[in-house]
């Protein structure tokens, strides 16, 4: 289609967005996407440790523990 003045919608912003020019000339935004693709993984496995049924129970205890009246 023919280009827009001015690009009204999200999508058509999104669409004329300079996604070449930023990643060659902007070393933040390239490192940016890198330390989110390099960093998912891990925080993804940090938090199926720390939901595991037995960590939950284990954590639970202690807070009972922690928490109960008459405990210093």
């Amino acid at each position: 289609g023919r280009a827009m003045k001015y690009p009204y919608t999200y999508t058509a912003k999104l669409a004329q967005f300079p996604y070449k020019f930023i990643m060659d000339n902007i070393w933040s935004f390239k490192y940016y996407l890198i330390a989110a693709v390099v960093t998912i993984p891990v925080f993804y496995k940090l938090g199926k440790l720390s939901y595991n049924p037995e960590n939950v129970r284990k954590w639970d205890e202690k807070r009972r523990k922690k928490f109960t009246p008459g405990h210093h």
